[in-house]
């Protein structure tokens, strides 16, 4: 396990005293005027509450929050990882587990004030971190938040929880904001993208997203509870006979990334969304137990062997 210093504390506590995070705001309220703010780039003003493919005007809109206890142990802990899910999203995946949420309306829109409230009531309630779901589409809005939950008193370090569908300005505008990145690398071939997440771009993105979130944290590390404190947390969800697709993204993680990138692999997908026995039956079963351990195998066989089990060892049809 890698440590990090005793002494750890969040960068952007700096970054609010240095007057940095003030311009980062900034930067991120215009950029919102001509709305580049996820790789669809689509140019709409949204500081004038225009709308397009991600739905989200001039404020973000938030679907629940609360102490999430489903989360990895790292991030769980033992009162829960302090989850903040944001409606609507920029991707389609058309089996999506979230589908109430991420292509539906759902929750209400919240001021800078509201946001900044909801991370202050998680960190009194004992989460061990703040843990932004589906943030790619609502970067300037949480930037926006940022200063007003420092002044009152925010101390947890920050998990940017993301599709890996991010467009690298808005990560840049996180750098040392963020403290752990957890991306979930979906598919690596263009064709499966585009039928099952609605764009061929998105390998390409997240793959450059992948680069610069290393780049800026480095390899997860832990703190003497064993809880992580900052770096790259990888999920993968392992879909029917998906398995070329898991081969491509771990050589990626090992060869262009770092062998030492902890990986949670997924077993627990199941039909949900658009997939049935009309639409897209090839996703229609849940994976057996052979393809998730032959996944495991692949990951090892690249050097990679940072791996979070826990649900690995539930039962998988």
């Amino acid at each position: 396990m890698i440590y990090a210093p005793d002494n750890y504390q969040p960068n952007y506590i700096l970054l609010y005293e240095s007057g940095e995070l003030s311009r980062r705001v900034e930067a991120a309220k215009k950029e919102l005027e001509n709305c580049k703010a996820c790789p669809w780039e689509c140019g709409i003003n949204r500081m004038k509450d225009e709308t397009k493919v991600c739905r989200t005007g001039r404020y973000a809109r938030v679907s629940s929050y609360f102490p999430h206890f489903g989360e990895e142990d790292c991030l769980r802990g033992w009162n829960g990882s302090g989850t903040i899910f944001f409606a609507w999203c920029n991707l389609r995946c058309v089996f999506c587990q979230n589908f109430d949420i991420s292509q539906q309306p759902a929750g209400r829109e919240v001021t800078p004030q509201e946001l900044a409230e909801m991370m202050i009531s998680l960190q009194k309630r004992g989460c061990h971190n703040i843990n932004w779901v589906t943030p790619e589409h609502v970067v300037p809005q949480i930037l926006e938040a940022m200063p007003i939950a420092i002044e009152r008193g925010l101390r947890l370090p920050i998990v940017y929880n993301t599709s890996a569908f991010d467009a690298l300005e808005s990560l840049k505008l996180m750098e040392g904001i963020v403290d752990i990145y957890m991306p979930d690398f979906k598919y690596w071939s263009p064709e499966k993208s585009k039928r099952y997440l609605k764009t061929e771009r998105y390998p390409e993105a997240a793959r450059a997203a992948f680069k610069e979130m290393h780049r800026q944290v480095g390899d997860l590390t832990f703190d003497r509870n064993g809880l992580a404190v900052k770096g790259l947390l990888v999920r993968h969800l392992v879909m029917p006979d998906g398995l070329e697709e898991t081969r491509h993204i771990m050589k990626f993680l090992a060869e262009e990334i770092s062998r030492d990138t902890y990986v949670n692999i997924m077993g627990q997908y199941y039909p949900a969304g658009k997939v049935g026995y009309k639409h897209y039956p090839e996703l229609n079963r849940r994976i057996t137990y052979s393809e998730l351990q032959q996944a495991y195998d692949i990951a090892r066989s690249f050097g990679l062997h940072r791996f979070d089990t826990r649900k690995a060892v539930f039962p998988v049809f």
